[in-house]
């Protein structure tokens, strides 16, 4: 089959799964949809709320996006806010649901293998520990004072704009 998209994630997610035919559409719309840096690690497809489009799991979230001639839809559902995931598969077919900030999603007629692959790849992202925050080292106070006295001696001497000065003072005082 040929080429899907020219972003590398895309094209080997795309490759998997050889979608069906109507999906190209949405594959090529996918990098219009995707936040800066998102990357796709799978894709399906599927029919939700009345259409039929494409499930892509990035690392950030999942969405389903249908771009038809007639007719647009994108949802996407953030990977923090989905509890659970469920995969009920037929002979060729299933649906997958995903629970997301209460609400259930159906996702219908997808792949039995690629749905199955979904499932447990989403399963495996939201029953991994969140990354841990970076620990910041608190800046010391007497550090901040000597800083602000350097910074107001600076716009005394007139080397620096009262704007640049306020622009800094902001800077140094967040940095607390």
């Amino acid at each position: 089959m040929g080429k899907f998209s020219d972003r590398p994630d895309i094209e080997a997610a795309a490759q998997k799964v050889k979608p069906a035919i109507g999906a190209k559409r949405e594959i090529a719309h996918l990098p219009t949809v995707l936040w800066e840096g998102e990357a796709v690690d799978m894709l399906a497809t599927g029919q939700y709320g009345g259409g039929v489009g494409l499930v892509a799991l990035t690392d950030r979230r999942l969405l389903f996006l249908k771009h038809g001639i007639l007719s647009q839809a994108l949802e996407d559902f953030p990977l923090g806010n989905i509890s659970s995931v469920q995969w009920a598969g037929g002979m060729l077919m299933g649906t997958l649901s995903v629970y997301a900030s209460g609400n259930r999603a159906d996702i219908k007629s997808v792949p039995k293998p690629h749905g199955e692959a979904l499932s447990a790849r989403l399963r495996a992202v939201i029953a991994a520990p969140p990354a841990a925050a970076p620990v910041v080292a608190p800046v010391p106070a007497q550090d901040v004072a000597s800083r602000l006295a350097t910074l107001d001696q600076l716009r005394v001497a007139g080397a620096i704009t009262d704007q640049e000065y306020q622009e800094r003072r902001a800077a140094i005082l967040a940095s607390i």
